[in-house]
């Protein structure tokens, strides 16, 4: 089998406006002196550096940087200092975790690696630049202070005090400062949009996109390198989706962010999903469910076995449901193992598995395999066919306890859908033990909270659950809300459990409609408009709030 070196020169042999007879002397030349092979092809002139940049990029598979596009981080000097960048032809371009990014010249020196190993302590990833470029930057880089050439990016995700953080490069300082005040204006989600003009960036705030800025168009595509880094997504690839995540320091909270980057019309568009941990912590009731929703639940998540599902449309909060519910059971006795697309939240304890369609790791084969390292609890992250489905009710009449989500309207139409998915009602009946619907409604800012003068023609549709005198609320505006008249939202819930009377019905092919009734009737259910109208009179939300979450005959 060829060495990478053979492969590379007879590949040369191949090429236009390349000499065969002068790739041969090489060989010799090569053999007799063992020259090495990137300097004497420059050299000898036998193919232009760019040329050869894009050879080796191909043949390697190894992505390649343009160093004149990219500030470089002033920190890096402390890792690799000029002497060891001269010496190694090598230029540090970023530091994720305790793994250092560098440019270098010959990408066919393996021993470059190891020595950088070895001097650093640090794993090293290479990408590959032309040795001019290399040159320029070591001397532009290591002779000047903040001023030079365009920062590829740091990845030493903390956040600096401001004198350090005016000698930060600008695309740096730009990322950081969307980032911290994203997480300053609470928001879940930062759309980072390519427009022909400029960048726009907008923040998910309570559930609504808000307009926050625009970056300037000559910093498109340096954001986007930057953000690809701290995400470890390939700088190179432009062309198709990527995903990745990222974790970084902010003051003392430490923050994930999941990645997505996305080809359109004027480039990359990134979304970048706000993960906080502390969300997982703050309890059913910070989460807004009721006291009697509460001891429901946090009784079901006891027992040995048995399926827990929570249902909602997307960005309703299931997630968040159940990583609270399982922080719970997270102790040193119990084997938890979560399968999901991806992976939303890492929590220390939790054996996480995240879903590859592309490699056939779905999440029916990711079950099977889960089933055999003696789980005692397993979160599935979406239950999204019939097969999934048999085997997490199969898995949850075995001894384990399943929890998973549905996208259902209501607690009992997640219940029938088993069924209309082609599970025998028998299973369904007697794996059940609890189905959880919510949604996310917003809450009225304190700051400018205020009564409200009520539309005539929504009064009518409420005014047959309102007592006599009932004052409603609303936000008229202000600084803190940034003038929405929101802040913050709160759950709406509708808890349902499954008796024995609901199992007979289930056998019988009884309807959703007849499960709820039964429910509201003996159970005391509260259904989610009921959930919301409770809320909106309590005023913690708005009559608008009301009608846009949920409406009386789900």
């Amino acid at each position: 089998m060829d060495t990478t070196q053979q492969r590379i020169l007879k590949t040369l042999k191949t090429l236009p406006n390349i000499n065969p007879v002068d790739v041969d002397a090489l060989i010799e030349a090569q053999q007799d002196k063992n020259v090495n092979l990137v300097r004497a092809l420059l050299k000898q002139g036998i193919i232009s550096e760019q040329d050869l940049l894009v050879l080796l990029m191909r043949e390697l598979h190894v992505p390649s940087i343009d160093l004149t596009q990219y500030r470089f981080d002033e920190r890096l000097k402390s890792i690799i200092g000029e002497k060891t960048a001269r010496q190694y032809l090598v230029m540090p371009l970023s530091m994720l975790g305790q793994t250092l990014t560098i440019a270098m010249a010959d990408p066919l020196n393996v021993f470059i690696l190891d020595d950088l190993r070895n001097l650093t302590g640090k794993d090293i990833e290479m990408v590959i630049a032309t040795e001019s470029q290399i040159l320029r930057g070591i001397d532009q880089f290591y002779n000047s202070s903040s001023t030079g050439l365009a920062d590829f990016g740091s990845n030493v995700q903390t956040e600096q005090d401001e004198a350090l953080a005016v000698e930060e490069a600008p695309v740096i300082r730009i990322v950081n400062l969307v980032i911290k005040e994203a997480l300053r204006q609470r928001a879940s989600d930062i759309h980072i949009e390519p427009q022909e003009l400029g960048m726009r960036v907008r923040f998910r705030i309570d559930g609504i996109l808000q307009d926050i800025l625009t970056i300037p168009k000559e910093s498109k595509n340096a954001v986007g390198v930057r953000i690809k880094l701290m995400a470890n997504l390939d700088i190179t690839n432009t062309q198709t989706p990527q995903d990745g995540r990222f974790k970084m320091k902010v003051g003392k909270q430490e923050v994930d962010f999941r990645v997505s980057m996305l080809p359109t019309t004027f480039g990359q568009k990134i979304v970048m999903r706000v993960l906080d941990k502390n969300n997982l912590s703050v309890g059913l009731s910070k989460l807004g469910f009721s006291k009697e929703a509460m001891t429901v639940l946090e009784a079901s998540i006891y027992k040995p076995y048995g399926m827990i599902l929570v249902t909602g449309p997307t960005g309703s909060g299931k997630s968040t449901t159940l990583y609270s519910l399982i922080s719970k059971l997270n102790t040193p006795e119990r084997n938890i193992i979560t399968i999901e697309e991806p992976v939303e939240y890492l929590v220390d304890g939790l054996t996480q598995i995240e879903v590859k369609s592309d490699i056939g790791l779905n999440f029916a084969t990711g079950l099977r395999a889960v089933l055999r390292q003696s789980p005692d609890v397993v979160m599935v992250g979406e239950i999204r066919d019939a097969e999934t489905a048999d085997i997490a009710i199969k898995a949850s009449l075995t001894g384990q306890l399943v929890l998973s989500t549905l996208h259902t309207n209501s607690a009992a139409g997640a219940v029938t859908r088993l069924v209309d998915m082609g599970l025998e009602p028998f299973l369904v009946a007697s794996s059940l033990v609890l189905v959880c619907a919510q949604r996310l409604c917003r809450r009225i800012c304190d700051s400018c909270k205020k009564p409200m003068d009520i539309n005539p023609d929504m009064l009518q549709k409420i005014q047959h659950r309102l007592k006599p005198g009932t004052v409603l609320y609303e936000g008229k505006g202000c600084e803190r809300c940034r003038g929405t008249g929101y802040k913050g939202r709160v759950g709406v819930t509708e808890v349902l459990q499954i008796d024995d009377n609901i199992r007979d019905m289930l056998l019988k092919r009884k309807t959703s409609m007849d499960i709820t009734r039964y429910a509201q009737k003996n159970q005391g259910m509260k259904l989610l408009f009921d959930d919301v109208v409770d809320k909106m009179i309590a005023g913690e939300t708005t009559l608008t709030e009301v009608f846009r979450v949920a409406s009386e005959d789900e």
